[in-house]
């Protein structure tokens, strides 16, 4: 708690020192009360690293540590409190200067009309003092020390710099094997149950993920879902998971027996593979999924669990334990995991990590953690000795599963790390955690250390990846930009117990009103329609965080506006709420508000009183047409989104909001004007908008070309890391001459500056792409994605993008010839000593649905000699390449062969004049084939572990 109690202390003397010299607070007339303040907080906080290593072994010091958080937040609170009045005097009197508020001999009340509220919160800040300073002379009672600080090491860490070593065990890899050979032996039975027990943190559900993506096994079921089942799982939950898994809609609102119905239709006469990972109750599966499975002619059931009760009542066939690792493996993943390159970096302190070995129980996960920490140490025998004798390691009040080195990686933590670590306990057990929605919510809640010269977004994203460094949160490796990650149950219930005096995620209903009039955030996850919140007077509700995390639409009325005055952090995602009432405009504290996917057909113009508002999400209501004119007073507006959200009349001067830097969803429009609205924003209003991270502008067919200079849009927006660009698909009649030669002219002007990493173009329907589209401006840019732009003949020249990972390019109906101009580097010399590098850093190329896509080469007709010269070296990196839906490509480029060295993977399906695959030396994984009609032969391919062809008749 100290921990967090820091950062918190820190963040309101920061404040109080911002304040004592904003001219609002002459007018209260407090700036000697503040500035005591700020005095007090910064004595306490000199005491709070000896407060920290007392409070787990005395009561007294952790009961005052209680009471200085209640203290923390209330000051908080009036911090808003001063700052919202004074800003109100200030806006009625905005001549007032600090002599002026001395009124002379003018009458007090006629001087400031609002005399009583700025009373009222001057006496706020005098009782505050008093008790502050209470709490400051009971911390000289108990005889806290100011110690030095802890010396605390923070990386920058970079999202391309965290791939993960495959870091597995050697039983693991033995056990894997086996594994997979049971499931393959036994695919046509009729409902084959493989178990995998073991303790918690041992290393099952990494067991089960190298067993559920093992190519061996892809493409041999007609179905395949990776379910999280957890301790409290909703049966409407698991059902919708499983069929969204097998590809079947279900709609809102269905019950148990309707999704169960429609599960066993989608599973008749067909083959799954399922796995339920972390079961703590039988029933998951004998009362819920058997019967609906039941319908399949085949399937294979794959269950972990830490339970062996659990797996006897399932009735496994096979039951495989995952043991506690030796001293030499769990050395082995010691080092590895500490970034290691080789062992004999580390030799010389090898029985020292024999000892942390055992120290971590034998535990996979407590070893991957531990090494985490140690990285950041020195690789001396001292700075060991001196790691292992941390009293960390013995704290005592935690439940035994949670001692040792999982408590020790928390507490290693600076403290800025520590608070976000501990924000995660708000999340649903095994759900999935989206990286932008939490670094929001951390921005929301204050977390983010401010630097110089960086927006708080990028430095909340560092966070991210330096828990992700540190095996606190695990990416999800089917996402190429780590944009989302889990956290291990073992993890979350340690960040729970931490954090459960003030954070509880749950159904708020099993509270009593003493327990929450405790709480400062509540994470709502019920399988009730509804929210019940004990019967209590507002004043007691101190919540000022309220998440929906459910399953279910739950239904909110607009009530809740009301009873949650001190609220900072509102997120009522996929509620039934349809209106917002007008009182929202009195939550001056709110910074997030989130109304993605509910009912709202309007916002009430008091929105524009939150003047902290710093989100606002209104992404897929789809009853919001309009927003309203306040939304421009919202002057600390961060976010604005309003993707998918059918809006079709804005107000002007979106331009005035200085701190917007995240705009998913800018309507462009044509010209329809009413005086103080517009059917969209003009490409002119987003100049002033110097601090764009993120940018997606939607009806860009509705935009007028940029009177202004070409380059001065979006090239001096040096923030702006993504840009998406979408036009609409007209569907009545094809677009204009007219429209086409204007959309050109649009995507011309809308070149982006160097520091682009991520850019996807979406429906333009233009016939040539924009030329700075495959130059140097996108030196940056590391992800791309071409959707849909079906008139363009040739495909951009990106070949020589130098930090280019990922490419996607899906739908380019009026392509039928990949060739060197792909590459960018036509006429190049072959004869010159530097060779020519295509693709450079490319990873991973997908090409999907191309259905006039005949040809594809990358160097020109009969020019294939000077290619193999070494005038120009292709796709050094690529591993993963994909093709599906291209039915007239009839081959595969020879140069693939023999220049994709990295290649692992290729996946080809619904290519059915492709007649031969061959001469491919370095694919090593897997080639996987499916629905090419026309294939005839598949040959040289030395190094392939996995060859899976499906329906493919012509081969021979």
């Amino acid at each position: 708690m100290a921990a967090i109690l820091d950062s918190l202390v820190g963040s309101c003397a920061k404040k109080l020192q911002e304040m004592i010299t904003e001219e609002a607070v002459h007018i209260l007339g407090v700036k000697e009360e503040l500035k005591e303040l700020q005095r007090k907080m910064t004595q306490i906080q000199c005491v709070l690293n000896d407060a920290e290593e007392r409070s787990t072994k005395e009561s007294a010091v952790n009961n005052w540590l209680g009471e200085l958080r209640d203290a923390m937040y209330y000051a908080d609170d009036i911090i808003d409190m001063a700052r919202s009045e004074g800003g109100k005097l200030l806006a009625e009197h905005p001549s007032s200067s600090t002599e002026s508020t001395k009124c002379g001999g003018i009458s007090f009340f006629t001087c400031i009309p609002n005399v009583l509220n700025r009373r009222k919160i001057a006496v706020q800040i005098r009782d505050f003092n008093a008790q502050l300073e209470k709490i400051s002379k009971l911390s000289e009672f108990l005889k806290l020390q100011k110690l030095q600080p802890k010396a605390e090491v923070s990386t920058v860490r970079k999202s391309i710099n965290l791939v993960e070593p495959n870091l597995v065990g050697k039983e693991t890899l033995h056990a894997c094997k086996r594994l997979v050979g049971l499931v393959l032996a036994n695919k046509e039975k009729k409902a084959y149950k493989v178990g995998i027990v073991g303790t918690g943190g041992i290393g099952k559900t990494t067991l089960a993920q190298k067993i559920y993506n093992d190519q061996k096994i892809k493409g041999v079921f007609s179905n395949q879902a990776w379910i999280c089942v957890s301790q409290k799982y909703s049966e409407v939950a698991i059902l919708k998971e499983v069929l969204r898994n097998f590809g079947v809609h279900e709609e809102q609102g269905e019950t148990v027996g309707e999704l169960s119905s429609k599960l066993a239709a989608a599973v008749t006469d067909k083959s799954f593979f399922l796995v339920l990972d972390d079961v703590w109750q039988p029933e998951v599966w004998t009362n819920l999924l058997r019967i609906p499975l039941h319908a399949a002619a085949t399937g294979v059931i794959l269950v972990t669990t830490r339970h062996d009760t659990v797996a006897h009542a399932i009735g496994m066939e096979n039951l495989h334990r995952v043991d506690l690792m030796s001293a030499d493996v769990g050395w082995e993943m010691l080092w590895k995991s500490m970034h290691v390159n080789e062992e004999k970096d580390v030799e010389k302190l090898q029985d020292m990590g024999y000892d942390i070995v055992r120290k971590c129980g034998g535990l996979p996960l407590a070893i991957k953690v531990t090494a985490s920490v140690l990285s950041t140490k020195e690789k001396t025998e001292n700075e060991w000795r001196k790691f292992i004798d941390r009293s960390a390691w013995s704290v005592g009040n935690l439940p035994t599963e949670l001692r040792g080195a999982l408590y020790l990686s928390y507490d290693d933590l600076p403290s800025h790390l520590k608070q976000c670590f501990l924000y995660l306990a708000l999340y649903p057990e095994d759900r999935y955690i989206g990286r932008d929605d939490l670094i929001r919510l951390w921005v929301a809640e204050g977390f983010i250390e401010e630097q110089q010269g960086q927006l708080l977004e990028d430095i909340a994203e560092e966070y991210c990846y330096e828990l992700i460094y540190r095996n606190l949160l695990q990416p999800d490796p089917g996402r190429a930009d780590h944009s989302r990650f889990k956290m291990h149950d073992l993890l979350r219930q340690l960040a729970q117990h931490i954090s459960r005096e003030e954070s509880f995620c749950g159904d708020p209903q099993s509270l009593g009103a003493k327990t929450l009039s405790k709480l400062r955030r509540v994470s709502v996850v019920t399988d009730k329609d509804f929210i019940v919140l004990p019967n209590m007077d507002k004043e007691m509700i101190r919540v000022r965080t309220l998440l929906l995390r459910s399953a279910k639409r739950l239904n909110v009325g607009n009530i809740i506006f009301k009873i949650i005055p001190r609220i900072r952090v509102l997120d009522l995602t996929g509620s039934s709420i349809q209106t917002i009432p007008d009182c929202v405009g009195s939550l001056i504290h709110l910074r997030l508000l989130d109304l993605d996917g509910t009912e709202i057909s309007c916002l009430p113009e008091s929105i524009g009183c939150l003047i902290n508002l710093q989100i606002l999400n209104l992404q897929w209501c789809k009853a919001l047409h309009s927003l309203p004119l306040a939304i421009i007073q919202l002057c600390n507006l961060r976010r604005l989104g309003l993707d998918n959200t059918p809006i079709n009349q804005v107000p002007k001067g979106i331009g005035r909001l200085e701190f917007l830097n995240d705009l998913e969803g800018f309507p462009l429009g044509g010209g329809g004007d009413n005086g103080k609205t517009q059917d969209g924003w003009k490409l002119e209003e987003l100049a002033h908008l110097s601090q764009l991270r993120r940018l997606d502008m939607i009806k860009l067919e509705s935009a007028a070309p940029y009177s202004y200079s070409r380059d001065s849009l979006l090239t001096d927006k040096k923030h702006l890391k993504v840009l998406n660009l979408f036009c609409t698909e007209r569907t009545d009649e094809p677009y204009s001459e007219e429209d086409v030669s204007n959309i050109e002219k649009i995507f011309e002007q809308l070149i982006p500056p160097h520091n682009l990493e991520d850019l996807f173009i979406c429906r333009f329907f233009g016939r040539r792409y924009p030329t700075w589209l495959g130059t140097t401006q996108l030196s940056s840019v590391i992800y791309l994605k071409l959707v849909g732009c079906n008139s363009c003949v040739l495909l951009p020249p990106i070949g020589q993008l130098p930090n280019l990972r990922y490419l996607k390019i899906v739908g380019a109906a009026a392509v039928t010839k990949i060739g060197p101009e792909f590459v960018g580097c036509r006429g190049a010399n072959r004869r010159s000593t530097d060779a020519v590098v295509a693709f450079p850093k490319l990873e991973t190329l997908v090409i999907e649905n191309m259905p006039n896509w005949e040809e594809w080469s990358f160097v020109e007709e009969g020019d294939a000699e000077a290619a193999e010269g070494g005038g120009m070296q292709l796709l050094p990196r690529l591993k993963v390449l994909e093709l599906e839906g291209c039915p007239k490509l009839g081959s595969l480029p020879r140069q693939l062969g023999q220049e994709a060295t990295s290649l692992k993977v290729l996946e080809i399906r619904g290519t059915s004049c492709l007649k031969v695959v061959e001469d491919l030396p370095f694919l090593s994984e897997a080639l996987v084939i499916a629905r090419c009609g026309g294939l005839e032969r598949v040959s040289n391919l030395p190094q392939v572990g996995v060859l899976l062809i499906n329906d493919c008749p012509g081969l021979r």
